[in-house]
């Protein structure tokens, strides 16, 4: 039982894996990101 939970849940994470490289590829979120990550930099200055 625990084999096939482990499968599973190696199933999911692989699934997890591939949606957020294919949304990471999108140019608008890209952008995004990058606009985030410029903010928290101006907020440390």
């Amino acid at each position: 039982m625990s084999m096939i939970r482990g499968l599973v849940k190696g199933a999911v994470v692989a699934k997890v894996i591939q949606v957020a490289q294919r949304e990471l590829s999108k140019p608008e979120n890209q952008r995004k990101i990058k606009d985030a990550v410029s903010k928290l930099a101006a907020k440390r200055r």
